[in-house]
């Protein structure tokens, strides 16, 4: 299943895994757990199951399908890394995303470890694909580990998505870094976020030469704040590490 996205920084959602379990603050209240519940026990719905994990091996070839190339976020619904995920289910992922190498993926965890361990075996410490991008959900200063973990790994497609920020970061280093995305909380119990924690990120990224991307400041509905900080939009990308074959279409997409 793959389907048009309405989030800002990518084209379109794949979940060839649902359902997740929660590590830290950040999963407090969690949309995709929230989404998922309203339909557990309706017999048929995709999310029947409520948000336990599940695996999907009938996606396995949606990108394979798509023929444009796009953006796409991989499990908007999950977490790949998941410790309950065999290993021969994310081998085949990572198998559906080299074969249609003409799209670049986007792939988030909070399980950081397991990603840098993972991508270390499967590719023998060489590089990642170019097309296959690794990042980590980073929320307070507490978790900023998952960023030396994806510094860990060989590739120069290394983003961090600062959502939902739910303090200040502090002192932290960007090196190697190529994109951050930063936001607010949303949904009903959403947590206010403090505009001087997004303003020292992208001071951060501004010394880093990392590209920033503010998403929003969330509140009871992900547009409820608007997206303005300081008074601008700030839609940074990384095109430096878009791969050239498909450089083009992105780009104009």
């Amino acid at each position: 299943m793959a389907q048009k996205s309405e989030i800002e920084w990518t084209d379109a959602t794949w979940n060839p895994v649902t359902g997740c379990t929660k590590v830290g603050p950040g999963c407090d209240n969690c949309y995709a757990e929230r989404f998922a519940e309203r339909w557990r026990g309706v017999e048929g719905h995709p999310y029947e199951q409520g948000f336990d994990l599940r695996l999907w091996p009938s996606r396995l070839a949606q990108p394979g399908l798509w023929k444009k190339p796009r953006m796409i976020f991989v499990n908007s619904m999950s977490d790949l890394f998941h410790k309950d995920i065999d290993r021969s289910h994310i081998d085949k992922v990572f198998d559906a995303m080299e074969a249609a190498d003409w799209h670049v993926y986007q792939i988030l965890t909070k399980r950081s470890s397991l990603m840098r361990n993972y991508v270390r075996t499967r590719y023998g410490g060489g590089p990642i694909p170019a097309h296959i991008w690794l990042g980590v959900s980073v929320e307070d200063a507490a978790h900023k580990s998952r960023i030396e973990h994806l510094r860990q790994i060989n590739s120069e497609a290394r983003f961090i998505s600062f959502e939902p920020l739910l303090g200040p970061i502090g002192e932290v280093d960007l090196s190697n870094i190529a994109w951050a995305i930063v936001g607010g909380e949303s949904g009903p119990y959403a947590r206010p976020m403090q505009p001087e924690w997004a303003t020292e990120l992208r001071h951060a990224c501004e010394h880093f030469d990392v590209a920033f991307f503010f998403k929003q400041w969330g509140g009871a509905r992900p547009k409820s704040g608007g997206r303005l900080l300081e008074g601008a939009e700030w839609n940074g990308f990384p095109w430096q590490i878009v791969p050239s074959s498909i450089m083009v279409e992105l780009g104009a997409a």
